[in-house]
This record gives structure tokens, sequence and C-alpha cells, in this order.
């Protein structure tokens, strides 16, 4: 008997029983949301937490919606994600390689400048960038409101600041004899950033690369203020518009099947990228 009261009161138990637990709040949502999407009926009246049937007719209808291009949305979150992930990557590591590599007058202010307008909140900034983009927009039209291409420029600055300092992070921790000895063979600043230095920053490039397409990805403020018509619309703000009005009830299955397939792109990055993301992180921040 004593036995068994030392196994129950200096055992681990209490801390399985919390983990299950944690588990358990934690998977919720995500077991509501198949289980709604696999719904037949599709409404949010009808949905249980444990699916009553498997139908495929929310998905089928979330495709053939003339209304609701759910395919348009999905290929705007996807160009916009990826390409201003891309333009923000190559401007902030090209930043980071002046602030690391290079010596200037301004240097340490600058530096000290991205990381303070980092602190202002972002909303801030809207009225600002819809007054000068409606006006770009007269001039330009391709990149002024209701274009994806103004919105991509309206994402490139808002994650400079910590691109740079992540980045600048791990450029430090690469010797900078690698460089000294790439100029004595006559390589320039270019080559030695393209060809020395990119290749050694994988990890930090990969985890630059997936924080500023996650936050793109499911960006939805500013999105929603420059996309309005619905062929232009990411799958955030064409989502939240299914949720909103008299039949949001009855769209809830599609809904749920939209959050699933939106997950997808996310969930693959992950698991094909996970371990130069953890490197990345712990070495671009850290060091």
């Amino acid at each position: 008997m004593n036995a068994v009261r030392r196994n129950l009161g200096g055992g681990l138990w209490w801390r399985h029983l919390i983990a299950i637990v944690m588990v358990v709040f934690a998977l919720f949502p995500v077991v509501f949301v198949i289980s709604a999407a696999l719904n037949p009926a599709g409404s949010l009246s009808t949905s249980s937490l444990l699916p009553t049937g498997f139908s495929m007719n929310n998905f089928h209808t979330l495709f053939n919606d003339a209304a609701r291009p759910f395919g348009s949305w999905y290929e705007n979150s996807l160009v916009i994600a990826l390409t201003g992930s891309i333009a923000s990557l190559f401007i902030g590591a090209c930043a980071a390689y002046a602030f690391s590599r290079l010596r200037f007058h301004g240097r340490r202010v600058g530096l000290l400048a991205l990381l303070l307008l980092q602190m202002f909140p972002v909303l801030l900034a809207f009225v600002g960038l819809y007054i000068t983009f409606g006006n770009v927009g007269e001039v330009l039209p391709s990149v002024g409101l209701n274009t994806s291409w103004g919105l991509v420029l309206a994402y490139m600055g808002g994650a400079m600041g910590s691109n740079v300092w992540l980045l600048k992070g791990y450029f430090d921790t690469v010797p900078v004899e690698l460089d000294e000895a790439a100029r004595i063979d006559g390589a320039t600043h270019a080559r030695v950033f393209f060809t020395v230095l990119l290749p050694l920053a994988r990890p930090i490039l990969v985890t630059v690369f997936m924080l500023s397409f996650v936050g793109l990805y499911g960006e939805f403020m500013l999105a929603s203020i420059f996309l309005t018509s619905p062929d232009s619309q990411t799958l955030g703000v064409g989502l939240y518009n299914m949720t909103v009005g008299s039949d949001r009830v009855a769209l809830f299955g599609q809904f749920a099947a939209g959050c699933l397939l939106a997950a997808l792109p996310v969930l693959i990055l992950y698991l094909l990228f996970q371990k130069q993301l953890v490197s990345g992180l712990t070495q671009g921040s850290v060091k």
C-alpha cells in the first residue's frame, strides 16, 4: 500500500494528465472543423464534434459556387504570399549584408531606426497606405487599390525590420575570412553575397521566408481594405465574408472545407523545412 501511495504521489501521472487535457483542448477545434467539412448537411445547426456521415458535397459546392470564387481566392493568396515573401527576403538579405559586412556612416542609427519602427502599431499606417495607393492607382492602375501587386508592394516594407535583424544576426556568425578570401580571388561584393554568404545562410533564409509567407498568407486587415471585388480577394477575406450575413449558418460546411484546404500550404511548408526553421531561429536570434 505504501508503495502504491508513493507511486501515485511521487510519479508523473499528473503531468501526463495535464498533457492529455491540453492535447484534447488543442485538437477540439480541429476535429470540429473536420467534422463540419465532412457533414453532408453542411450547416452550423447540424454540425457536431464527431462526424455523423461522410460526404464531399461541401468541397464540391465550394469550388462550384459562382458567387464565391474559392479557386481565385486560393490562387491570389498563394501568388501574393509567395511574391511578397521572396521580394521581402531578397531586400532584407541585401540590407542585412550591408549592415553586417559594410562599415558606413549611419549604420548604427539605421539599425536602431528599423527596430524603433517595429514598435509602432501597423494600424497607424493603414490610412496613409490607402490614400497613397488610391492616388497611385490613378496614374498606375496595375499597382493601385483592388490589385494584387499593389497589396504586395504594401506588404514588402511591413516586416523589413525583423527580417533584417534576424538575417544580420545570422550573417554575423559567418566568418569574415571567407569574404576576404573571395575578394583576394577577385570577387566583388555581389559575388561574395550570392556565391559565398547566401549558400551558407540557407537555414535563416528558409526561416525568414517561412515567417514572411505565413504572415502574408493569413493577413486579413490590410487585404480587406485593398481588395474589394470578389475575384481579387484572398482566402482570409473571402472566407470571412462567408461567415457574415444571413447565409452564414447554411455556408458553415463550405467555410470549414475552405479552412481545411487553406491550411495545406502552410502545413506542407512546415513539414518540408522544419529542420532549417529550427536551426535558423536558434542561430539567427541567439548567436
